[in-house]
């Protein structure tokens, strides 16, 4: 069975450590523990009567709690098939302008949207661990360098013509976690032509420290958010998104699309999460405690570097092959991680953990412990 390039692939990881996949423990995929909501639960039973029906295309219901949520009106709004299926249609879009300037390492399926529609990429990385701002990779585009494209104030200059570029990132970052500030990436949305910012895990940061810049989208119409339900509701079986950006953007994207591309008891799923105050107030209580228990944790176990981070994973680099490390966690303590082998600035010297339960947790820390002592994995050469 073909190694995978997502998170959460219980059948691989079940085929490999030789057991059921709900024996599994998954730290691959980044999705909170607490879930789902009894409130998601109880609306999707409310809604099995509905499935001999159609869902409503364009969504009222949906688009209105979401724009009571962010306090926009419903047009701004567009449910999708999860992220995902929002990010295949601004794929199209992308790939009409000169090109789309990446933060690498980036999330795959960027790469996988942009190069369906054969747009063209910029690819420009982090800078080292100990400052964790922007840094530019020079580049060539249309016979002129892009070179040192960010200061270290997360600041274009202001000749550089990239009118007709966008600008792609996710905050907070994903696989590093680190959350940019909405100061550092406001400037972008005045040079270029669209900037694409995928919010999927803004949800876990506490509302007095998030950074969203769903706020400046009726100011900037060249701005587009694209949010996630999935990963904070513990919902990824049923495929839950939503784009944020100008009507006409949306109206034009609606017209890309298969019509009802969100099921019934996804749409009632939303309606209620977003209502639920006592389950987002319950996980931003969870969250920060947490994380930090496990990140000291990693920290304490030799050959391990944890990164910071804002989101709910932490990405680890190890002096030891991440992809054995992976083999010999499943295969010993059923305990599944995801490798970074399909970022390829990576490669297998690092590894993204979910933040789960203490238990489960402490449970990683142990067999971690266990594997790394018995020193019968290769180290970096």
């Amino acid at each position: 069975m073909r190694q995978p390039a997502h998170g959460g692939n219980l059948a691989w990881a079940a085929a490999l450590a030789g057991c059921p996949a709900d024996a599994i423990v998954d730290f691959s995929a980044s999705i909170s523990p607490l879930g789902p909501p009894k409130s998601a639960i109880a609306a999707i039973q409310s809604q099995m009567g509905n499935l001999r029906h159609y869902p409503d295309p364009d969504y009222s219901d949906l688009r209105l709690a979401l724009g009571d949520f962010h306090q926009l009106p419903p047009e701004w709004i567009l449910p999708g098939n999860g992220s995902a299926e929002l990010l295949t249609l601004a794929g199209r879009e992308l790939a009409e302008l000169a090109a789309t300037l990446l933060i690498t390492p980036a999330f795959g399926d960027y790469y996988r949207t942009l190069a369906a529609y054969n747009a063209k990429v910029l690819e420009f990385s982090l800078l080292s661990a100990e400052e964790r701002v922007l840094l530019a990779v020079a580049r060539r585009l249309a016979g002129y360098e892009l070179k040192q494209l960010l200061s270290t104030q997360h600041r274009l200059p202001l000749t550089a013509p990239f009118t007709d570029c966008a600008l792609l990132l996710n905050n907070p970052h994903n696989p590093t976690g680190k959350l940019f500030s909405r100061e550092a990436i406001l400037p972008y949305l005045e040079e270029f032509a669209l900037v694409l910012v995928d919010e999927a895990f803004m949800d876990f940061v506490p509302p007095d420290e998030e950074q969203s810049l769903i706020s400046l989208v009726q100011e900037y119409p060249n701005l587009v958010v694209l949010r996630s339900l999935t990963k904070f509701y513990s919902l990824p079986g049923l495929r839950m998104g939503y784009a944020i950006a100008h009507p006409d953007r949306l109206r034009k994207w609606q017209l890309w699309r298969d019509p009802w591309p969100v099921n019934t008891l996804a749409a009632a799923a939303a309606v209620a999460c977003l209502q639920d105050t006592e389950f987002q107030a319950q996980t931003w209580q969870w969250l920060p405690p947490t994380r930090q228990q496990l990140f000291e944790g990693l920290a304490a176990i030799p050959g391990l570097q944890p990164q910071p981070s804002a989101a709910n994973f932490l990405l680890v680099e190890t002096q030891q092959s991440s992809m054995q490390l992976q083999q010999q966690l499943l295969q010993h303590h059923q305990i599944l991680i995801r490798d970074c082998l399909s970022f390829k600035e990576l490669g297998d010297h690092f590894f993204r953990v979910a933040v789960r339960s203490k238990s489960d947790n402490e449970h990683l820390l142990t067999a971690l412990h266990l594997v790394l002592s018995e020193g019968v994995l290769s180290p970096e050469l």
